[in-house]
């Protein structure tokens, strides 16, 4: 689950990360108010929106005055912002938040995740903050540190000193960002974040350590300990379809080909939306059903699939264990009924009560293509797409 950097920001005061004043403001009228709360000086307003690069995209403005804030809040308030991560649609903005200004020395990068080679968290620093942390990675991996912390103790003051010395920092600085690092991973840890990212550090001509921005992921699963932060989620930054499915406990989401798939199982449906690109064609989605769906979870999943537009043609993949082929198979006609199926459906069943659901689908009276293996299916799914 993603937050917005306002809500981020919210949490890791908390844990005593270090971070500007602002306000969240939903007018103009707030704006200004927000602004003369903060000194009436130089302050940023800043669009909130789930996408990282909303300062190339206009997201965020530099205010000189409180007017001037009102100013840029009427411009962002309801516009499309569009970035590298959002796409060409772009997202609607509909929250503002207003932060006081400060005097920048240096922008550094800090970010911490599990890293899935050695099952720990991972901190990672660079001095090239303020820019794509992938790009650096890419174009200059010497310049990212990474420091591997033992879940038994924790991060260190001394891992977090050297990772300050590495990153050049000096005098009271260096305390600064100990503390900020110490901070920032007892926040990720005691989230169940899986990801902290502040992109850019910064450190102000004072020797002040601030996070100028913040972001943080959570693990889905572990939610349900942490009521205060499911309930940050904001549904308007989400495609309505994943929300759909969470309602269902499915397993959805929203890719950008044109060839649905519904498949029981992560592994099968990282394979099957490999072979749909083997074999020429865009997946439309990855959408897991799970290995215990009963008719009506199966149907939800169809309507799910169905409901997008951009859809062409539709592949069925099942390896009946746990699930039974003939319930996925009543749960494939009832949904087509209902929706009244108009698009190619592939559909390949294999395992439990197979011949079963073979029967139902070849009694339903539907158009409906088999197939004999996943190779098989992913042909005549991209097939059909193309024609349609």
């Amino acid at each position: 689950m993603k937050i917005h950097e306002y809500q981020a920001k919210e949490i890791l005061r908390k844990f005593g990360v270090a971070v500007p004043r602002g306000f969240l403001v939903a007018t103009p009228a707030e704006a200004e108010g927000a602004a003369r709360q903060l000194g009436g000086g130089t302050c940023a307003v800043k669009a909130q929106i789930h996408a990282g690069g909303r300062g190339k995209g206009g997201g965020i403005r530099l205010a000189r005055s409180p007017e001037e804030a009102r100013n840029h809040t009427q411009a962002m308030l309801g516009m499309m912002l569009r970035t590298e991560q959002t796409g060409p649609e772009g997202k609607q903005v509909r929250k503002i938040y207003v932060e006081e200004g400060c005097q920048i020395a240096r922008e550094l990068y800090l970010g911490m995740t599990l890293a899935r080679d050695t099952g720990r968290v991972t901190v990672m620093a660079s001095t090239e903050g303020g820019v794509n942390i992938e790009e650096v990675a890419r174009e200059k991996p010497e310049k990212i540190l990474k420091v591997t912390v033992d879940p038994l103790t924790g991060l260190l003051p001394f891992q977090a000193r050297k990772i300050a010395f590495a990153l050049g920092l000096q005098g009271d600085s260096v305390g600064a960002f100990s503390r900020f690092a110490i901070g920032l991973y007892g926040a990720y840890v005691a989230t169940d974040a899986s990801l902290a990212e502040i992109n850019p550090l910064v450190v102000t001509a004072s020797g002040a350590v601030l996070a100028l921005d913040a972001k943080l992921n959570f693990d889905d699963n572990s939610l349900y300990r942490h009521p205060d932060v499911a309930a940050m989620r904001d549904p308007d930054e989400e495609d309505p379809r994943e929300t759909q499915a969470r309602a269902y406990d499915l397993s959805y989401i929203a890719l950008d080909g044109d060839i649905g798939c519904m498949v029981n199982g992560a592994g099968l449906a990282m394979a099957t939306m490999d072979m749909i690109q083997w074999a020429g064609g865009r997946p439309a989605n990855f959408l897991d059903v799970g290995g215990g769906a009963d008719e009506d979870k199966v149907t939800a999943a169809f309507k799910i699939l169905l409901g997008d537009a951009t859809v062409k043609a539709v592949l069925v993949n099942i390896f009946g264990g746990i699930m039974k082929c003939d319930v996925i198979a009543k749960g494939i006609v009832a949904a087509a009924r209902q929706v009244g199926l108009s698009i190619p459906l592939v559909v390949r069943l294999e395992g439990t009560n197979v011949d079963l659901g073979r029967e139902i689908l070849a009694q339903s009276e539907l158009t409906i293509t088999p197939a004999v293996d996943l190779a098989d299916a992913a042909q005549k799914a991209v097939a059909a797409a193309k024609a349609a």
